[in-house]
């Protein structure tokens, strides 16, 4: 099974592929989606939607993990963000899809919801081996589809499944 991570953006995207067998999984391909050189906040977001559908023609993941929205001081930032991962899950059509708070996602990757940055990158070259991460998106990208293998299956508590994970289809 071929698990995609996604760090939603509206300038540039993370993105990471695990492969789980059994209890097994292995670090597949990462990198991001850069679209901050599209001047029309439009046009960019026609380009996230393309460049999203070229990654799952491309990896044909059976799931796809997605970080939820998070809190900025920005309206118009929040705003922007909110219609990139719109236009992102759009592109996802029917490909089973689900999202984890950024807490959820550094507490089950380190074991701490308040992870530094480094931290998340050890705790990924620990479990996937010395791979090479270039940007912060493409590791919490990373993590976002390691917490997915993590909890994939279990039962979470209900505040938990209500509020951190939903499946988005």
């Amino acid at each position: 099974m071929i698990i995609l991570g996604i760090d939603p953006g509206s300038r540039v995207s993370g993105y990471g592929l695990i492969e789980v067998n059994g209890r097994k999984f292995r670090y597949l391909d990462s990198g991001i989606l850069k679209f901050d050189h599209i001047d029309s906040f439009i046009d960019r977001l026609r380009v996230i939607y393309e460049e999203t559908e070229i990654l799952i023609d491309k990896y044909q993941p059976d799931e796809v993990a997605l970080e939820s929205l998070i809190y900025v001081k920005s309206v118009t930032a929040l705003a922007k963000l909110a219609q990139a991962r719109g236009a992102m899950v759009a592109a996802l059509k029917t490909t089973k899809s689900f999202e984890y708070s950024p807490n959820l996602v550094k507490s089950t990757v380190s074991g701490h919801g308040h992870a530094s940055k480094e931290a998340i990158e050890k705790v990924l070259k620990m479990t996937l081996g010395d791979i090479k991460i270039r940007r912060h998106d493409e590791s919490d990208a990373l993590a976002i589809a390691l917490c997915h293998v993590l909890l994939r299956g279990r039962n979470l508590a209900p505040r938990e499944r209500k509020n951190s994970l939903r499946n988005l289809r």
